[in-house]
C-alpha cells in the first residue's frame, strides 16, 4: 500500500473524483450518491459539476431462514425495481409468497428512509442525462451493481460508476454495468474500504440530510 494515497477524509475523496469528472464535461449530470458513505463525497462532486444531488436507496432482500445471503436486491424509484440474484434464486426453495412478503418490508424501508433523507422532495429525472453514482469504496460491489441495474432502465444517456477506492477485480467485474467507470485507487491486497482513509468515522442520518438539504431540490 506504499503506493497507494490514503484520502483524509471523504471531503478530499469528493475533491479528488470532482477533479477527474469535470474534465470529461458531461452532459446533462445528475449525481447520485449511495447512503450513507457515498453522500459526503457526491455532495463534493455534484457542486463542483454543477449538477443536482440525488441518493439511490438499495435494500438487500435476504434469503428467510439465512438472511446474511442475498436472494435479491430493490432500488427506489417512479417503479421500484427488483434484481434477483439467479444463482441464488436456483440454489433455495423460497415461495413467491414469502419472496412478496420480504420485497414490501424492504419497499416500506426505502420509503422510509426516502422520506427521513429529502424530506418530500422529488425524486431528480435521469432520463436522458448523464447519471452519475457516487460511493466512498466499493468492495464486493454488490451494492453497486444493483442500483446500476436498475439506474439503467430508468433511461440515461450514459452512465458513470465513480469511487474513491475499489479492489481491482471488483473494478473489472463492474466495467460491464457502467458506460464508464472511474476508481481512483485499486490497491491489493485490499481488506476493507477503510484503511484507505485517514477518517472514516460513520456517516449519520442526520450528515445524510443535512448534505442534501444544503443541495436543494425540487420540493412537491
Amino acid at each position: 500500500m506504499n503506493d497507494i494515497h490514503i484520502f483524509a477524509d471523504r471531503d478530499e475523496a469528493g475533491h479528488a473524483l470532482a477533479d477527474r469528472l469535470v474534465k470529461n464535461r458531461y452532459e446533462n449530470p445528475v449525481v447520485l450518491g449511495l447512503p450513507r458513505g457515498g453522500v459526503p463525497v457526491a455532495a463534493v462532486v455534484a457542486e463542483a459539476l454543477g449538477a443536482p444531488l440525488d441518493i439511490v436507496l438499495v435494500r438487500k432482500i435476504g434469503v428467510p431462514f439465512r438472511p446474511e445471503l442475498a436472494l435479491a436486491a430493490v432500488v427506489d424509484g417512479d417503479h421500484p425495481e427488483v434484481v434477483v440474484n439467479e444463482d441464488v434464486r436456483r440454489l433455495v426453495r423460497v415461495s413467491d409468497e414469502e419472496f412478496e412478503k420480504i420485497k414490501a418490508q424492504e419497499l416500506a424501508e426505502i420509503d422510509r428512509r426516502r422520506e427521513l433523507y429529502l424530506g418530500g422532495r422529488d425524486r431528480v429525472p435521469v432520463e436522458g442525462a448523464t447519471a452519475i453514482v457516487i460511493d466512498d469504496g466499493i468492495a464486493t460491489g454488490a451494492t453497486a451493481r444493483v442500483a446500476l441495474r436498475a439506474l439503467r432502465r430508468r433511461a440515461p444517456k450514459k452512465l458513470v460508476l465513480a469511487t474513491a477506492v475499489a479492489p481491482p477485480e471488483t473494478f473489472e467485474r463492474l466495467r460491464v454495468e457502467a458506460d464508464e467507470i472511474v476508481c481512483l485507487e485499486t490497491p491489493t491486497p485490499f481488506y476493507a474500504i477503510g484503511p484507505f482513509y485517514s477518517d472514516f468515522r460513520q456517516v449519520s442520518d442526520e450528515d445524510v440530510v443535512a448534505l442534501l438539504a444544503q443541495a436543494g431540490g425540487p420540493a412537491k
